[in-house]
């Protein structure tokens, strides 16, 4: 911020910022009451159940998010800087390998609860189309950093590489079924657990990585 929007800012009036504040408490308010409705019936669920669940108007709503995918992009947009802002948390409080199987953990859960987003993903929608870049771009820097940690202190294996591990509990966390969300963990655990045999170096990933 320059010196001249710093002055603009400090002279805004009450009125004004207490706007603003209104307006990002509802925002905030409508990305969570969408998370919790879409982890438990889907990012189909009724816009309408969002909105009384924010306790906010269904204008009040529809303001900030105009089409049911700009709500959708703006959750897993939420959703992903949390969980790649956790990555540097984890490992300031617990040793590399713990960080690194906590971390995991969160992001299977993460994937494992998002009901219907990849066929929102794919749909063409415009919003979405930024995502898929946003979401390595995150998260691909978050896992590596407590991957070769985890390297470095000789607990786990050097030729895993940072993408391909999201992209395999990204596919684990896809199940269906009542069991689904445990049988994702499971498979989970025993991937990470897999980290911990071998030592081969890390090579090169190949070209269509």
């Amino acid at each position: 911020m320059t010196s001249s929007e710093q002055g603009k800012e400090a002279a805004a009036p009450p009125a004004n910022r207490a706007l603003r504040a209104d307006a990002q408490r509802n925002e905030d308010a409508v990305l969570d009451a969408a998370k919790q409705i879409f982890a438990e019936s889907g990012v189909d669920a009724p816009v309408r159940e969002i909105a009384s669940r924010a306790g906010v108007g269904l204008g009040t709503l529809y303001r900030r998010f105009p089409k049911r995918a700009d709500l959708i992009a703006a959750v897993f947009r939420r959703e992903l800087d949390s969980c790649a802002a956790a990555a540097a948390n984890l490992a300031v409080h617990h040793l590399p390998l713990d960080a690194l199987r906590l971390w995991l953990e969160r992001y299977s859960d993460f994937m494992t609860t998002k009901k219907g987003l990849s066929a929102a993903l794919h749909s063409g929608d415009p919003a979405f189309e930024t995502l898929p870049g946003y979401f390595r771009a995150k998260l691909e820097p978050a896992l590596s950093g407590l991957l070769d940690a985890a390297v470095s202190s000789g607990q786990v294996r050097g030729d895993i590489f940072a993408y391909d591990l999201l992209r395999a509990i990204g596919n684990l966390s896809m199940v269906a079924g009542d069991d689904g969300r445990a049988h994702a963990a499971r498979m989970v655990a025993l991937l990470i657990d897999g980290l911990r045999h071998g030592t081969a170096d890390r090579r090169s990933p190949i070209a269509d990585r």
